[in-house]
């Protein structure tokens, strides 16, 4: 039946950010040490665990980070370390940047398949093979590789597992099962985690999203939400935002979980989405595992 492989790939994932937390300690010499600057790129998915794990180290303190598309690495800039994310580790973009990087900055990439070509290219390799996928669209991968990154820079993920355990539990929000849109929004490191859950619904269920840093709602975006449509906030609520929604008769989701548990949430309602609409959640159309392009094709986003 359709959705279930990735149905299961979804629960796996309180056990594999236990693994993961595990793993961290272990991993200084490969990791961005504290005091570096660092540069993070990956495609699709990947581009948006790298906005939030580079708003994450910064904000803590560890070091100036930035992320960035793959293809458009700036080449002008001087970084201590550049951390490649890839699940499938044949990412044309993100191999050409660690081509070009190579011999001039120590480089990093987490991947979940060890025998793909970002093994002979980047310097180190981090292999989360416990959290690879069959499923074109990334769930459990994504977010195991930010709770390693969290759990690099000394957060305590207990209370986040719980979280997931009962992200991957509880019941799909059933108000967000009929609404005909929804927009997603986020504050610092949450920012990247709503715009993967908006390219979650679109790349599952075909489904209308939006996504937004939380301030920016008030400046145009606010004006399509209404009756039958969503907002869905990844982290705190500013001040005032929830009357605002309400004022429009828009439906308002801010719950007070860990936000990356959230996530989880949003992956389980696309799939719902997916199964009602009669889609494959697993195989979305126009998508495959990993974008490899030709040497004379144009460089563009991978999904």
């Amino acid at each position: 039946m359709a959705g279930n492989r990735i149905m299961t790939e979804i629960a796996a994932q309180p056990e594999c950010w236990r693994r993961a937390a595990g793993l961290a300690g272990g991993l200084r010499d490969a990791l961005p040490a504290r005091g570096e600057r660092v540069a993070v790129v990956g495609c699709g998915t990947s581009l948006y665990m790298a906005q939030a794990y580079a708003a994450l180290r910064e904000g803590a303190g560890h070091g100036e980070t930035d992320a960035f598309a793959a293809s458009e690495m700036p080449s002008g800039r001087r970084y201590d370390r550049v951390l490649a994310l890839t699940r499938s580790g044949t990412t044309t973009e993100v191999l050409a940047v660690l081509d070009r990087l190579a011999g001039s900055v120590p480089t990093t990439a987490i991947t979940a398949d060890p025998d793909t070509p970002v093994s002979g290219k980047a310097g180190r390799l981090i292999v989360l093979d416990f959290a690879d996928e069959e499923s074109v669209v990334q769930t459990r991968f994504a977010t195991t590789q930010l709770a390693l990154l969290r759990a690099h820079l000394g957060e305590d993920l207990t209370a986040a597992i719980a979280a997931v355990e009962a992200a991957v539990a509880d019941p799909v929000p059933p108000a967000l099962l009929d609404v005909e849109q929804i927009t997603f929004l986020g504050r610092g490191w949450t920012v990247g985690l709503a715009q993967e859950a908006a390219l979650k619904m679109r790349e599952a269920a075909c489904f209308w999203t939006e996504a937004y840093p939380a301030m920016e709602y008030r400046h145009g975006p606010i004006s399509i939400t209404g009756p039958g449509r969503a907002v869905w906030m990844f982290g705190g609520l500013p001040d005032g935002l929830g009357e605002e929604v309400a004022a429009t008769g828009g439906l308002l989701r801010a719950a007070d979980a860990d936000p990356l548990a959230e996530l989880v949430r949003v992956q389980r309602l696309a799939v719902a989405r997916a199964s009602a609409a009669g889609l494959d959640p697993e195989r979305p159309r126009h998508l495959t595992r990993s974008v490899i392009l030709d040497d004379a094709a144009p460089g563009g986003p991978a999904a």
